[in-house]
């Protein structure tokens, strides 16, 4: 069983700079067609200051800096167990080529389902850009099958 200790932990910062190749690479390798996502004139007729991270790029923080990894080495879920149950993303201002977004998560809940069958880990972070302006909350459950 996961130890509810872990909730109100909170993971190591993630720091990640909004990148033009980066997110030009993402757009393309998850399907997007949209050109506000790939040209800068495009971006830009729609108003926004040079092109947006897609949608779900956020999530990219933490793989990033290894704190999603770290965090389950913490939990000691074998990753043979190790499902994605869930992701969610509330987005309250776009991130934008050259802008830096810091992300603080934090485990909020542990639970299990099927007399302990299932365990799931809820995870809640907030990503804040350079001008400390909350850009999006993100929420993710992870789940452990025995």
């Amino acid at each position: 069983m996961i130890d509810k200790k872990w909730i109100g932990h909170e993971l190591p910062t993630s720091v990640l700079p909004i990148e033009r190749s980066r997110l030009q690479f993402f757009a393309k390798a998850v399907g997007e067609t949209n050109p506000v996502y790939t040209d800068t004139a495009a971006a830009r007729n729609a108003g926004y200051a040079d092109l947006p991270a897609p949608p779900t790029f956020l999530f990219a923080a933490e793989l990033d800096s290894g704190a999603a990894f770290r965090l389950i080495e913490d939990l000691q879920i074998p990753i043979a167990k190790l499902l994605h149950g869930e992701q969610s993303f509330s987005y309250h201002r776009p991130a934008c080529v050259g802008d830096t977004v810091t992300v603080r998560s934090t485990i909020t809940d542990i639970y299990d389902k099927k007399d302990g069958a299932l365990e799931f880990v809820v995870k809640t972070s907030r990503a804040i850009n350079q001008s400390n302006e909350l850009v999006a909350e993100l929420r993710s459950v992870i789940v452990c099958r025995h």
